[in-house]
């Protein structure tokens, strides 16, 4: 059970479980290739994929979130998780074979309350900061990695770089559609 400080850190939304769904397939599969994966969960909110793939068998796990409750969260959970903005504080040596990333991806809207707009809004046009990540992840993904992120079909402006991209599921909400992608170099 993960207990949250509603005013601190991200709860769990339809994202999240949309994530966990993807996760609960993929990793087993990648899991028998490769027994000793090595993941980075990038923004690790309430831990809730954490505690996922550590469920899954994934020995070896990271963590990082620019929300200093949100460390403290995934820390007393159990895990090895770091204060960093993206990639900022992970070692450049750390090559991984997973990087995962639920990011804020809504376009800046001003009515939003300050405390909700660090886990939510992705910048003006919600992209900003999955183009930073998209732009650092390659530094830190092996050579046969997989990233698996989010997105919104309300995030505009998405640079994929060079990145080969597979759809792997979708999720339609009342107000927006949701996407899992599986992003290769």
């Amino acid at each position: 059970m993960i207990y949250l400080d509603k005013m601190s850190i991200y709860e769990p939304s339809e994202d999240s479980y949309l994530l966990q769904k993807i996760l609960k397939e993929k990793i087993p599969n990648l899991l028998k290739r490769n027994s000793q994966l090595k993941v980075l969960e990038i923004g690790s909110g309430s831990g809730v994929q954490l505690v996922i793939l550590q469920q899954l068998g994934v020995k070896n796990i990271f963590s990082s979130d620019i929300n200093p409750h949100a460390v403290e969260q995934c820390t007393k959970l159990g895990f090895n998780c770091i204060k960093s903005d993206l990639f900022f504080n992970i070692k450049s040596k750390d090559k991984y074979d997973i990087i995962i990333f639920n990011p804020p991806y809504l376009p800046e809207d001003k009515r939003e309350p300050a405390e909700s707009k660090l886990a939510t809004n992705g910048g003006k046009t919600g992209s900003e900061i999955i183009n930073k990540f998209l732009q650092q992840a390659k530094d830190f993904l092996k050579k046969d990695g997989k990233i698996f992120l989010i997105t919104s079909n309300l995030t505009k402006g998405i640079k994929w770089l060079n990145y080969k991209k597979k759809l792997l599921g979708e999720e339609k909400l009342f107000f927006e559609k949701l996407f899992v992608w599986e992003l290769r170099i």
